[in-house]
């Protein structure tokens, strides 16, 4: 398993042989407003030229259409021809847009010996989950290798701790920014959840992403780093990449 964060929640990841590409989010810098009156958005460039994003994929797996995750730019740029899994009220925007190839994901999902599980996630509490609207999370595994679980955009909650108790996965993907709008709480995790996260999956290496690209996430990876060393969680735990960065899971 060799894990690449693009950008924002955007990752390439190599899984079972294959290359599958997760919440595409492919603007220039500056071309959304600002989520917080900071500043447009995204707030830094990709590392790297969209068309060597999407380079050989052959899987698309989209959490939700929030611009952040899947926008027009990667609209354009993918080939409609791809398999695209989603949530099931996600279908008609998605086939809207050209693609038609969609597996929206209600049970398990088999492609290539990966077998593709849905996940339980809440994007906010309170009134903010509502605001929000559905997000969707991922669960994979495959014949002898490491499973993996993709949180996405939601908040440490019990139906996600109870979701890491049941699946107990290898590999945990964290939102981890803290994303959160003027005077509300946080959308996503923030330093905390994330930290809640290693200590209730001891076993389990945990990748944090969704930081510095957006003007309503706080959470700084400096900041992140030096909270789980205070809190005892080593770098051999806690991966906090760079934007291009490849994290390599391969058994040597």
């Amino acid at each position: 398993m060799k894990i690449q964060l693009i950008r924002n929640a955007t990752l390439r990841i190599q899984y079972n042989g294959h290359i599958l590409l997760l919440d595409p989010f492919l603007s220039p810098a500056g071309v959304l407003p600002p989520f917080a009156g900071i500043q447009p958005n995204p707030t830094v460039e990709l590392p790297m030229a969209p068309e060597a994003v999407i380079a050989d994929a052959e899987l698309i797996m989209l959490t939700h259409l929030h611009p952040d995750h899947f926008d027009d730019e990667a609209a354009q740029l993918l080939p409609k021809f791809l398999p695209v899994l989603c949530a099931p009220i996600d279908t008609n925007a998605i086939e809207g847009k050209g693609f038609n190839n969609l597996h929206p994901l209600t049970d398990s999902f088999e492609w290539n010996d990966i077998c593709f599980e849905p996940a339980p996630a809440e994007h906010g509490s309170g009134e903010w989950l509502q605001k929000m609207g559905h997000v969707l999370g991922y669960f994979l595994k495959a014949p002898n290798r490491k499973s993996l679980y993709i949180a996405s955009d939601t908040v440490w909650c019990p139906a996600v701790e109870s979701f890491i108790a049941e699946k107990q996965p290898d590999v945990i993907i964290t939102n981890s920014g803290g994303a959160h709008f003027p005077d509300a709480p946080p959308i996503i995790m923030d330093i905390e959840q994330t930290l809640a996260v290693c200590k209730a999956a001891p076993k389990a290496r945990v990748i944090a992403t969704h930081l510095e690209s957006l003007d309503h996430c706080p959470v700084t990876r400096e900041a992140l780093r030096t909270a789980a060393n205070e809190a005892g969680i080593p770098e051999t735990q806690l991966f906090i990449p760079d934007d291009g960065e490849i994290i390599d899971f391969t058994p040597r």
